[in-house]
This record gives structure tokens, C-alpha cells and sequence, in this order.
């Protein structure tokens, strides 16, 4: 296991309060020395601000400009990434800026709000969306730049992954986003019994998350201290898979029928162990960051449909998912209408990342050279662009379902 990223949370003003930001940067420097002296790998340390429209006042036009200079700052404080917040369906034109933004710098990440439990679910937002996808699809020859942007569902401030993290606050506050998912690898190639390894799963997080908090909470308590997020992120290789850990449970291959069960036992782990709970804390499914998912991709027995359905017991929604060069972003739509309508309905946060690759088919293999990623083919999306009542630009509102 390890600390994906150690995220600092913070309102830095704009222009940027250059203090504000120092003093983020050296209270990453110190927290990151103080996990590591426990034993613990710490990946990167990063940065998530109020949400850009608000953080701007509204001048979305300077939004290029605040994300060169924040990657110039994170330079010079030793800061490996920072998040800008998603655009707000409150300011519909926030979600225009975003590809410009992106293709002025390689280390902000942005998010994009489709629905929320105030606002209800915005069609336009969802279509903002699919846009901002399709155009940052283009950046790079081979679509990488969306890497760092996801479409959000639900998604409140505090989640420490990116690219769905974001504040709210003016006083800063950190969490961690852990790198879990050799945990219930290891939880379940020890024992051919359910009980026993949801067991084993629920103390290997027990013992990691009251070691990190008390970390956390006695060296660090000069900052507010969020929690964790212990969602089952992967690394590519076989021992740090979610697929793995899904076949060690006892599913042939993840995408066949009992995926479902698996993802939701493990999933209800999480909720089971004891440690302060921030973000998704869930079943993670970016198929180019899971080796065991990538594989299962290719060969066709996982499925964003698939993906979609775990979706409703678990994780984090869509993930990393390569989709053809030329999918439009009426056909995109659809799909993120699906997980709005789930995030709402089922009370949960959901996203989508989704990564069009410019020149490539459905079956076609993929060519990323990325350190982080477990190549795949090119997944087919069923979708075709909606019509009548659903192709407007209405907000509605979903109530949570409720229990009988």
C-alpha cells in the first residue's frame, strides 16, 4: 500500500497569494517526511483549490492565465500537481475555458459539474462536458490530455483524487488518496473463504488507516486533517490490481457475471473498516491504470457497460476509458446522463474520465508510453445521440430512492 497523493486543500486567492501557497508547499515537504519516516511510500503531494469561476470572480477568460501561473508556483514550492475545481453549472459558460486552460500547462487538472443535489441534473452541463472531452481529446496526438479532466456527478469538496478534488473553504485542510488495491489482493489469495478474507481485507485497512491518522492528527495537526480516502486504486501490475483481486475472489475473469458481487463486497469493506472516511472510498476502475482491467478490455470480456453497472454498488464511476478518435460528444453524453442519473438516485459520488484517441477504432490497439498505464484496445461505446425530451437543456431534479 501506499499514499497516492498527499492533497492540501486551499483558497489561494487571484491573484495568487504567493504566501499562502509557500506555506502549502512546506507543510507538503513536512507531512511528506513524516509518512515516509512510518515506512509509508508517498507518490506525489498536490494542491486543490476553490472552484476556478468562483476563485476568478467570474472573469473566466483569465482561467488560462491562473493555470500557467499556479504551475509556475507549484515549481517553486516542490508541488507535484494542482486541481482548479470543476466548472459550475451555475456559471454555464466556466466549462468553455477548460480546453485552453489545459493545453497552456501539463500539471492542472480541472473537473466539470453535471449534476449536484441542489441543482438537480443539468442536461447543458452534461453536453458542456462531453464537449470539453471531445475538444481536449485533440490537444495531443494521442488524446492524453484527458487524463486531467473528469466530468463530476455528485462529487462534494474533499476528495483528495484527482482529478474530481476541489475546496470550499477559506482555511486549509489536507487528506490522503491511497493506493490500495494490493490490500485486497493479498486479502484474498490467502483464503478460498469469503468471511475470512473480507476479514483479512477489513484489518490490513484498519491497521494502515489508524497508523496514518495518528500520523496525521500528532504530527501534523497544525492543518485540519480531512481523512482518507481508501479507494482500491491500482498501480499496473497484477499484484496492485483491482481485476486480480477480483479473481482471487473467485470470478474467472472481471467482466463476467459475479464482477458485480465482488465489487460491492468489496466496496462494503470499506464502509465496514474503522477510519475516518473523506472522498469516494470505494471500487476504482480506471482501465488504463489496472493491468488486470486493461487485459480484460482487450480481449473484450469487460465492457463499459460493465463498468457502468459496478458502478452502482461501488467506485468511482468511469474511469480512464479509451474510446475512438472520433466519437462525438453527442454520443458521449448519453454515457454521462447514465451516471448522473445513478450518482443522484443511489446518493453516491460518481465520475467520468473518459479518453477519446485521436485516429483509433474500436478494437485498435492502444500506444501510451506512461509509466501509470497498462495498455489496452480501444473500447466500443453503444451510444447514439438522444433526442425529444432528453436532448435539451433542462435541469431536473431525482430524488434518492428510497428503502422500503
Amino acid at each position: 500500500m501506499k499514499i497516492r497523493s498527499i492533497t492540501y486543500f486551499l483558497n489561494p486567492g487571484w491573484p495568487l497569494n504567493e504566501s499562502k501557497l509557500r506555506t502549502a508547499g512546506e507543510f507538503l515537504a513536512k507531512s511528506s517526511a513524516a509518512f515516509q519516516a512510518a515506512g509509508y511510500e508517498v507518490q506525489t503531494t498536490r494542491l486543490a483549490t476553490i472552484p476556478f469561476p468562483k476563485l476568478t470572480n467570474g472573469k473566466l477568460e483569465e482561467t488560462p492565465l491562473l493555470a500557467q501561473e499556479m504551475s509556475g508556483m507549484l515549481q517553486q514550492i516542490g508541488v507535484a500537481y494542482a486541481a482548479l475545481g470543476p466548472a459550475l453549472i451555475q456559471f454555464p459558460k466556466s466549462y468553455q475555458v477548460i480546453p485552453e486552460a489545459l493545453s497552456a500547462v501539463e500539471n492542472i487538472f480541472f473537473g466539470g459539474e453535471m449534476s449536484n443535489k441542489e441543482s438537480g441534473i443539468s442536461l447543458a452541463a452534461i453536453q458542456a462536458c462531453a464537449e470539453v472531452i471531445q475538444k481536449t481529446s485533440t490537444l495531443l496526438p494521442n488524446g492524453f490530455a484527458n487524463l486531467r479532466f473528469a466530468a463530476l456527478a455528485n462529487v462534494k469538496a474533499r476528495a483528495p483524487f484527482f482529478p474530481a478534488a476541489y475546496w470550499n473553504e477559506n482555511e486549509p485542510a489536507f487528506a490522503l488518496a491511497l493506493e490500495a488495491a494490493d490490500l485486497a489482493v493479498q486479502a484474498f489469495e490467502q483464503t478460498d473463504q469469503l468471511e475470512v478474507g473480507r476479514r483479512n481485507l477489513i484489518a490490513a485497512i484498519e491497521h494502515h488507516g489508524q497508523a496514518l491518522t495518528k500520523i496525521a492528527r500528532q504530527a501534523l495537526s497544525d492543518v485540519q486533517f480531512l481523512g482518507l480516502d481508501f479507494s482500491l486504486a491500482p498501480f499496473p501490475d497484477d499484484a496492485h490490481s483491482l481485476g486480480t483481486a477480483v479473481e482471487k475472489m473467485g470470478v474467472p475473469k472481471i467482466g463476467l457475471h459475479g464482477s458485480l458481487a465482488a465489487a460491492g463486497i468489496l466496496t462494503e469493506a470499506l464502509e465496514r473498516a474503522y477510519f475516518p472516511h473523506v472522498g469516494f472510498n470505494g471500487f476504482m476502475q480506471p482501465v488504463l491504470e489496472d493491468a488486470v482491467l486493461a487485459k480484460r478490455a482487450a480481449e473484450g470480456t469487460l465492457s463499459v457497460k460493465d463498468i457502468l453497472l459496478y458502478s452502482a454498488v461501488c467506485g468511482t464511476g468511469l474511469d480512464t476509458l479509451p474510446l475512438a478518435g472520433d466519437t462525438t460528444a453527442a454520443e458521449m453524453a448519453p454515457l454521462l446522463l447514465d451516471l448522473s442519473v445513478l450518482a443522484l438516485r443511489l446518493n453516491k459520488p460518481l465520475t467520468a474520465r473518459l479518453m477519446p484517441i485521436p485516429g483509433k477504432k474500436a478494437g485498435d490497439l492502444t500506444e501510451f508510453e506512461f509509466g501509470f498505464f497498462a495498455n489496452s484496445k480501444v473500447m466500443r461505446l453503444e451510444s447514439a445521440p438522444l433526442t425529444n425530451a432528453l436532448s435539451g437543456a433542462d435541469v431536473f431534479q431525482l430524488q434518492t430512492k428510497r428503502s422500503s
